[in-house]
């Protein structure tokens, strides 16, 4: 039989993300001895573990590597209490089966219910779907009271009328090229039907098919018997549409072999208003983008990396990716920000959100913004930001989860607050606060 940890024996944090880091000095500042290792080999990670640690978190970016040492760590000391970061769902789900007694959670899991909220119910401190249903947490005097949301039936009309709106608009230079081939190679075709059925009374079926030889610059069938002036216009058709169909070929090869990340027609055309921008598709933007889409809500993701790993699981789920950088007002408004419902600003880096915060600023200043900060050593403190947006703390939103787990509190979620303290969700007891996680860095990574 395992022996029980000892009251005095230490922590062990294994990683060097934000996270990590603070709940290092999370630990530290509430007199616990910290382990915190990096990126340990099999033998530093056994001799931490010899010490028979109170709690072991395993919180790293990379999913394969933090189930790694979540295994190998309940190998060699099942008893301690066990929190892992894993993005991708089913690592996740196995790790759970494998190991019972192993809390497994990831940061975009935890914010994306307040970040939801802030998107679109600021007077909710977040929204979340259990089941069909979604519901909302508001505040009520000094209590939390959750109640059953809907989205609004104003927003849902927008958001259906955006969508319709958003078939068949080219979005970037290949789908221009396209629609100007086609568009140009129409009008020929109808222009040369009109004038053989206006002008020299041949009927619709043997004009269509005179006009369809010309479109295809094998010429009219029956040349010999046309006046001079129609064959001098249908030489011209067919030299211009010989340029129309190669603008036309140009752009249909550009979408074949491009990555194809926002469709002309379905689910994943750019909605024209009532959706969502989210800026900045890592683990949280690809994560509200899920969350929102299953609220009912369209949403159009803007990523400057073309090559960012998410970016196929987001054309998995359909979300329409535009390939560019937020902050650009351009950008902003191809996406239609100024008829958008919000704009959350959620990527990895603070300045890169702030920058993106002040363009929709500048862009629409009446759409709401959200803002992801917390995490730069620059920005000590969020509530300045609050002209820019709501601000939410990602990274302290996730320390303060992890904190709690490992004291054995059985926290189920975490909610960001409105002051200095967040919200633990905790069965038969219901919202608790809980202080907010120390900004400062811990002394073991620098």
């Amino acid at each position: 039989m395992t022996p029980e940890p000892a009251l005095d024996a230490p922590y062990v944090v294994i990683g060097e993300t934000h996270v990590a880091r603070r709940v290092c000095a999370s630990l530290h500042q509430r007199g616990c001895e910290v382990v915190h290792l990096v990126a340990p080999g099999d033998e530093e990670l056994r001799s931490a573990m010899t010490q028979q640690p109170r709690g072991v978190a395993v919180l790293l970016h990379d999913d394969v590597a933090a189930l790694r040492y979540a295994l190998a760590s309940a190998h060699i000391d099942p008893a301690a209490e066990l929190v892992v970061t894993i993005f991708d769902q089913t690592v996740a789900d196995q790790l759970v089966r494998l190991l019972p007694r192993c809390h497994v959670t990831s940061p975009a899991q935890l914010a994306a219910a307040s970040l939801v909220a802030s998107c679109l119910a600021p007077d909710a401190l977040a929204i979340r779907r259990t089941g069909a249903e979604a519901s909302a947490l508001r505040r009520s005097g000094e209590d939390l009271v959750e109640a059953s949301w809907v989205l609004g039936r104003r927003a849902r009309w927008h958001a259906r009328v955006g969508r319709v709106a958003g078939q068949l608009r080219p979005h970037d230079t290949g789908s221009r090229i396209l629609f100007a081939g086609l568009a140009g190679l129409l009008a020929v075709l109808l222009g040369d039907w009109a004038w053989l059925t206006l002008a020299a009374g041949h009927a619709s079926a043997e004009a269509f098919h005179e006009a369809a030889r010309v479109v295809a610059t094998v010429g009219p069938a029956t040349a010999e018997g046309e006046p001079r002036r129609y064959l001098l216009v249908s030489a011209l058709a067919m030299l211009v549409t010989v340029v129309l169909t190669a603008t036309f070929t140009a752009g249909l090869v550009d979408r074949l072999l491009g990555p194809r990340l926002v469709g002309l027609v379905g689910a994943r055309a750019l909605p024209r208003s009532g959706h969502v921008v989210v800026v900045g598709l890592g683990q949280v933007g690809l994560r509200l983008c899920q969350e929102l889409q299953r609220l009912g809500v369209a949403v159009v993701g803007v990523e400057r990396d073309p090559h960012a790993p998410n970016l196929r699981l987001a054309r998995t789920l359909r979300v329409p990716v535009v390939i560019a950088h937020g902050g650009d007002r351009a950008v902003l408004e191809r996406v239609r920000l100024h008829r958008a419902q919000a704009l959350a600003a959620v990527g990895s880096d603070d300045l890169d959100n702030i920058a993106v915060a002040v363009a929709a600023h500048g862009v629409a200043p009446g759409t709401r913004v959200v803002l992801r900060a917390g995490e730069h050593e620059a920005i000590a403190e969020t509530r300045s930001l609050l002209p820019l947006g709501t601000t939410r703390d990602v990274t302290g939103l996730s320390t303060t989860y992890v904190v709690a787990r490992l004291l054995g509190i059985p926290a189920t979620t975490v909610v960001a607050g409105q002051d200095d303290a967040d919200y633990l969700a905790v069965p038969d007891v219901g919202f608790v606060p809980w202080p907010t996680s120390p900004r400062e860095q811990c002394c073991h990574v620098v």
